[in-house]
């Protein structure tokens, strides 16, 4: 009966020591081997949660010596794209960070990409649209026809701007006009500061004009034109690897159930690669 008991005890005492070194591993106190790290922003930026938490991860990651981002998206909210660009900027204090451009990355899609330490496009890639947007849509005359009115209750003279029922006055005009102009001034403020270009150069061309890979290229707006496999070697190279490096994606937490359902991290199985979970806890 003894020997069941040590042998149950020896497991034990093993899987333990698993979970510290994966925990370790997580918290980026054991680097492992040189790696890139691949983050992909597709789509519209709505919230930048997602984004902001993988670059935040991957820099902090010893064992990561430089991410790629590519970027396909045609923009979307303000903040959050300003929130990436930051996140950006940060992880750029640390180690490379290189764009790789997709179909598209215009409006916030180039926003965020604007502080990396080198972008590369593709020739035909659209991207720029410095600029910025507001839409109002003005169903007056729709109310109207129908005979429909709305009554509005409010506590301030312009709490109301912008509302679809009714058309917009000069003064409101103004406001909105005002609040964009801001908006744009900080978004080619970014571009001059991330890409290092004069804000009186950059304002002839930030005027939402969206261009290909290539004229982005010969407005210093983009530095290569190249594809996602090239922006790698890129920054494989300007991180100093030798021999091609892993490219890593997200990464999973791993918990200790995980590890009883065989999710053996690929890591640790690389350095025991004669050690398998299904072999400790089977018959």
């Amino acid at each position: 009966m003894k020997k069941p008991c040590i042998v149950i005890a020896g497991l034990f005492v093993l899987l333990v020591f698993i979970s510290l070194f994966i925990m370790m591993f997580q918290e980026n106190k054991i680097p492992l081997g040189s790696k890139l790290a691949l983050i992909r922003i597709e789509g519209p930026i709505i919230d930048s949660q997602d984004a902001v938490e993988e670059i935040k991860e991957f820099a902090k990651d010893n064992s990561i010596k430089a991410i790629v981002l590519r970027v396909d998206s045609p923009g979307g909210a303000v903040a959050p794209s300003q929130e990436i660009y930051e996140e950006v900027k940060k992880a750029v204090a640390k180690k490379k960070v290189i764009v790789s451009m997709g179909s598209l990355a215009a409006s916030g899609g180039y926003y965020i990409s604007a502080p990396a330490t080198k972008i590369i496009a593709n020739p035909g890639t659209l991207t720029g649209s410095i600029g910025v947007i507001m839409e109002v849509p003005n169903v007056e005359g729709l109310m109207n026809k129908i005979g429909i009115k709305t009554e509005v209750i409010k506590s301030g003279e312009h709490k109301d701007i912008a509302s679809a029922f009714r058309s917009m006055g000069k003064e409101e005009r103004k406001i909105l006009q005002g609040v964009m102009d801001n908006v744009h001034e900080q978004f080619i403020k970014a571009v001059a500061e991330g890409r290092k270009i004069k804000i009186e150069e950059l304002r002839k061309i930030a005027d939402g004009r969206v261009f290909t890979g290539e004229q982005a290229k010969n407005y210093g707006l983009v530095d290569e034109l190249g594809t996602l496999e090239d922006a790698l070697k890129t920054a494989a190279d300007l991180a100093g690897l030798k021999e091609e490096p892993e490219v890593v994606f997200k990464k999973d937490k791993v918990s200790v159930f995980d590890l009883l359902r065989n999710k053996f991290p690929k890591e640790i199985a690389d350095i025991f690669p004669t050690v398998k979970i299904k072999y400790l806890f089977s018959p």
